[in-house]
């Protein structure tokens, strides 16, 4: 009989064949996360954003910070499959070690999992960058872009939480990672994907209403 390797995640009968144990800390993953974002967005902010709107600053940090999200951290877990073997202290297989702790079907290699994480990294994350890239230079499609990546994310999301629901929802370790990674790390996905929604929506339906009002006029 093929002994499985102990590890920390629920259920416990996960099998996870050379397991290695996490070597970082969560408050040393944690650090290195946010120094990261932090030097992203203040990089985004003060030279890519210095000659727009506050708000559009606001919305281009939140672009570069989800869009390099989605492409490191999504994307090394979609393609690299035995993260949990991983015995070198990378930091990305790090993460995704105590990530498991609140949603062992990244661990697991949960088929929907993968798949919304997949398209999110190769798709979403370009698209996020070139959203910074359309506020920056004022592109006509930019709220079309942010519209379309926000539902994306709002869809993805939705996938991601009824598929745990259906499975049963058993996939933390205890109480602290249920609602501190599964639910608060991705909430911030869930609302600011809605707010932004909203504006672009808010945004077209006006730049719509006032093409029209012009033909309207000329027909006159």
């Amino acid at each position: 009989m093929e002994e499985v390797a102990a590890h920390p995640y629920v259920p416990r009968d996960l099998k996870l064949p050379g397991y290695v144990p996490i070597s970082m800390s969560m408050s040393s993953i944690l650090a290195v996360y946010l120094g990261a974002s932090l030097f992203a967005v203040t990089f985004v902010w003060f030279l890519l954003g210095r000659k727009k709107a506050h708000l559009d600053r606001l919305l281009m940090c939140w672009w570069a910070f989800t869009g390099l999200t989605h492409l490191v951290l999504e994307g090394y877990f979609v393609f690299s499959p035995e993260f949990f073997k991983d015995n070198t202290s990378c930091y990305l297989a790090e993460v995704w070690k105590e990530y498991s702790k609140g949603d062992s079907r990244y661990a697991g290699r949960d088929s929907a999992v993968i798949a919304v994480e997949g398209i999110t990294a190769v798709i979403e994350g370009p698209a996020c960058l070139l959203a910074v890239y359309a506020i920056a230079k004022g592109k006509s499609y930019s709220y079309v872009l942010q519209l379309a990546i926000s539902l994306g994310q709002l869809y993805g999301c939705l996938v991601y939480f009824i598929t745990a629901f259906l499975e049963g929802d058993n996939f933390a370790t205890n109480s602290f990672y249920y609602y501190s990674y599964y639910v608060g790390a991705n909430g911030w996905w869930v609302l600011i994907p809605l707010l932004i929604s909203y504006r672009c929506w808010n945004k077209i339906c006006e730049s719509a209403s006032g093409v029209e009002t012009k033909i309207k006029k000329k027909i006159r």
